[in-house]
């Protein structure tokens, strides 16, 4: 049965860190006339028949025939509206995920969309789209940088029905711009197929791979009684006192990038959408690294941008995870490295690519990721 092939395979990358990060993916399964799809904020990794929400194909069809506001708010309210509305009865208490509308309109039974760093390292690049087609060929669609959402959906529909008419069939990988990759075939096997082909094409590439086989973390209350511990602990307190909870990263790799401001360019800012719901579009690098200089520049930086940093780069220390929960904190640092992974990647392909401060406003702004991150960083 489809719904028992879904769960399968949401798990099976769910539960693989190369693929799946907190909440990021998502995956669906339809026949002619129903859609089921990952509801927004649930785990790939715990996957089971009920995070599914069960989605009525033909209500979906019907938003593509309105006209919506040209303001941003309003038409993503009109098109919410509509997806809510396109539930089956029953499902009432679910949400979908918000790349409903492009899983219903890929012609395949199972559509998986993931959200790799080695992906990643292509479409967060310079050189992206030029090296996707170095690679794949006409075999993939290039879908150029794009508020996720109704836009995203109608600029990929565009490039489907253009994919289609050119080759006579339908684009089975679709890659977004600093977002990811979409994957459809008619069974889960043939979707493992693809992606393996995609990881190995892409790996073959990658001239240098991050290490973090020496990570270590520490949390509130963790022991070290040298110096430079005793300085650590300091700073994770202050950070927990104005925020709720810190936890303090470090690593040969994290080392290279907190030497000075210059080193920490390649991730001083958001690669993707999931990059800002769980670490935050504006990471702190500040040269003191004193807890109560720490403190007055994270206090600083959240009044210049108007949001509270959930990563705090120290120069010649580390990087500190800040949030209201250590599970958010965590999470926080879980997406930095992340991060650290894409910029490393993307070396093989120009040089990172950061989202637009117009595309990171967006995200910052819009409810279907406030959502998203209040339901999974509980």
């Amino acid at each position: 049965m489809g719904i028992e092939a879904l769960v399968e395979i949401s798990r099976f990358y769910g539960g693989n860190p190369d693929y799946v990060l907190a909440g990021g993916g998502n995956t669906s399964w339809k026949d002619k006339d129903t859609l089921y799809i990952k509801a927004s904020g649930s785990s790939l990794a715990e996957a089971a028949a009920d995070s599914f929400v069960k989605m009525d194909r033909n209500a979906l069809a019907l938003i593509w025939e309105k006209e919506y506001p040209p303001s941003s708010a309003e038409r993503e309210s009109a098109v919410l509206a509509g997806i809510m509305n396109a539930r089956s009865a029953g499902e009432e208490s679910k949400r979908p995920s918000v790349e409903v509308l492009l899983h219903d309109i890929m012609p395949f039974s199972f559509v998986v969309h993931l959200h790799p760093a080695l992906v990643n390292g292509l479409t967060c690049s310079q050189r992206g789209e030029e090296a996707m087609r170095e690679i794949f060929g006409e075999k993939a669609i290039w879908i150029p940088s794009t508020n996720p959402g109704y836009v995203l959906s109608k600029k990929a529909k565009t490039a489907m029905d253009a994919y289609s008419v050119a080759h006579n069939g339908a684009a089975a990988v679709i890659f977004l711009q600093n977002h990811g990759v979409f994957v459809g075939d008619n069974g889960a096997e043939g979707i493992k197929e693809k992606y393996d082909e995609i990881m190995q094409k892409i790996g073959a590439c990658i001239k240098r791979r991050p290490d973090f086989s020496d990570e270590k973390r520490r949390l509130i209350g963790d022991q070290d009684d040298s110096r430079t511990g005793a300085v650590i602990g300091e700073i994770i307190k202050a950070l927990a006192e104005l925020a709720g909870a810190a936890i303090f990263l470090h690593s040969r790799e994290i080392t290279s990038l907190v030497k000075d401001r210059a080193s920490f360019a390649p991730v001083s800012s958001a690669f993707t959408p999931d990059h800002i719901v769980y670490s935050g579009s504006d990471p702190l690098f500040t040269g003191t690294n004193t807890a109560a200089g720490i403190r007055d520049a994270w206090k600083s930086h959240a009044e210049k941008t108007g949001r509270k940093a959930k990563i705090a780069a120290a120069r010649g220390l580390g990087v500190f995870g800040v949030a209201a929960t250590e599970k958010a904190a965590s999470l926080a640092l879980d997406l930095f490295i992340d991060s650290v992974k894409v910029a490393a990647y993307s070396e093989s392909f120009g040089g990172p690519r950061f989202m637009t401060r117009d595309e990171i406003d967006f995200i910052n702004n819009w409810e279907a990721e406030r959502f998203r991150t209040s339901v999974s960083v509980r």
